[in-house]
């Protein structure tokens, strides 16, 4: 046979490309009709072992402690209320055993905002959920009456209380330490020892990279401040060359050892002796943040908070914190 004229055989790859773009089409239409699976929830938050049963979570709020073992979870804070779903699935993928216990180390709402999602989880039948604290925390978070009004029931309150020095539990084959840190932070201020593991929880007494937030107006105080920082001190202990060892989930910020804790409690305790000077000289509280006397740790310090610069705790507001503690 001949081959076929130039002009047919150009009339045939058209043809041929036509059908093959409606095929394409169709397929198209088709794949578009059909249900399509839901979009995967993100989740921003990071999740590192620390180690022995301890993991922290960060980037729900305040940073998040979860102990998982044989017995079920255990969870120090629980983050801003609208990321409790989201820290709920990272738990889920470290366990899918009951969420027994909620340690609480302060009252403020970036640690304390999940209480409720987590309380409204179904129940284990054989032991409900128990979040702890100290009584200063669950009074600051009890709704108060208004004449004789009766207050709505409030889930998520810290209802197994403490208000001994400290409270101790058993849980996954270690033994749980929770410490009362007098008017430092806060008035109702824990930090919760993991003995087996030896990690300690810290809340916001110990904030690297940050100046700490001294909470006046709910107990907060310097001296209580360095003397929990003290304390913490001798929870810990390093491994060969000061590194290591113990490691210390603070509030916010990275997770840390010993040495890191002496270098925070130093910072605050020459800051405090600083203004303590400008005081016994009588300066007011202005002149005193004329001086600066945390010039020297600003850059490392007066960071930025998770919303960006300038929502961590500023140097001003440091100093004047520090003043207001050791005046009358």
């Amino acid at each position: 046979m001949r081959n076929p004229a130039p002009a047919s055989r150009w009339s045939s790859l058209t043809a041929l490309a036509v059908i093959t773009l409606a095929a394409i089409g169709m397929a198209g239409s088709i794949r578009a009709q059909q249900p399509q699976p839901p979009p995967q929830r993100q989740s921003a938050l990071d999740v590192l072992k620390v180690q022995g049963n301890v993991y922290m979570l960060a980037g729900a709020g305040g940073n998040i402690t979860v102990q998982v073992g044989k017995d079920g979870v255990l969870v120090v804070d629980t983050g801003l209320a609208a990321l409790a779903p989201s820290v709920i699935d990272e738990i889920r993928k470290l366990s899918t055993g009951p969420i027994r216990f909620i340690i609480n180390t302060h009252v403020h709402a970036d640690h304390v905002g999940g209480n409720e999602t987590f309380a409204r989880l179904p129940p284990d039948p054989f032991q409900p959920l128990a979040i702890m604290a100290h009584g200063n925390v669950l009074n600051r978070m009890t709704k108060p009456v208004t004449g004789r009004e009766t207050p709505p029931p409030q889930q998520g309150l810290p209802l197994s209380e403490y208000f001994s020095a400290t409270k101790d539990l058993h849980f996954n084959g270690e033994a749980i330490i929770l410490h009362h840190e007098a008017n430092a932070h806060t008035d109702g201020d824990s930090v919760v020892l993991f003995r087996g593991s030896d990690v300690v929880s810290a809340g916001d007494i110990f904030t690297p990279g940050r100046y700490p937030f001294i909470d006046r107006e709910r107990g907060g105080s310097v001296q209580g401040e360095i003397a929990a920082l003290n304390h913490l001190l001798q929870l810990t202990v390093p491994a060969k060359t000061q590194e290591g060892g113990t490691y210390v989930i603070p509030g916010h910020g990275r997770i840390a050892d010993e040495a890191d804790v002496v270098e925070y409690r130093d910072m605050v305790v020459i800051v405090r002796d600083r203004i303590r000077d400008l005081i016994k000289k009588r300066m007011t509280l202005e002149q005193v943040k004329a001086e600066r006397p945390s010039r020297d740790y600003d850059a490392q310090y007066a960071s930025s908070g998770p919303g960006g610069p300038g929502t961590g705790v500023q140097p001003d507001q440091f100093v004047e914190a520090v003043f207001r503690s050791l005046t009358p």
